[in-house]
């Protein structure tokens, strides 16, 4: 298993930049591959970005262009950089990670993944 810890939420200005930061607790390269999420009641959860099992990155529509996931091999960190910030950005963002059996997976569908952060709140008023 791996545990997950978000943090880096916050408010902000439409316009204003802000980045998460997901720790992992295990090998992000190759054991768990990753992906961010996030969530508005009421609303299904929305894939942001992730990693697929060629380590490609991907991106929801809303987002291409403003947003950049990374992360750091070392510290097994992940990281969402986010640009541009738009009202409709705010939500709850989570971390998620599926292991290497699903890395083929689609990194950006919820049910590819087993493991999730606690979430961190993200707020962008106009």
């Amino acid at each position: 298993q791996v545990q997950l810890v978000e943090s880096g939420g916050g408010s902000v200005h439409a316009g204003g930049s802000l980045r998460l930061s997901c720790a992992a607790s295990a090998d992000i390269y190759s054991a768990y591959f990753m992906g961010w999420f996030r969530q508005v009641p009421g609303k299904e959860r929305e894939g942001v970005a992730g990693f697929d099992g060629a380590s490609f990155t991907h991106y929801g529509e809303s987002v291409k262009g403003r947003f950049t996931i990374s992360r750091d091999k070392v510290k097994n960190i992940v990281y969402l950089q986010m640009n541009d910030l738009k009202p409709e950005d705010t939500a709850m963002y989570y971390c998620a990670a599926r292991p290497f059996s699903r890395r083929y997976f689609g990194s950006l569908l919820p049910d590819s993944y087993n493991f999730w952060g606690q979430g961190t709140q993200v707020t962008v008023s106009s």
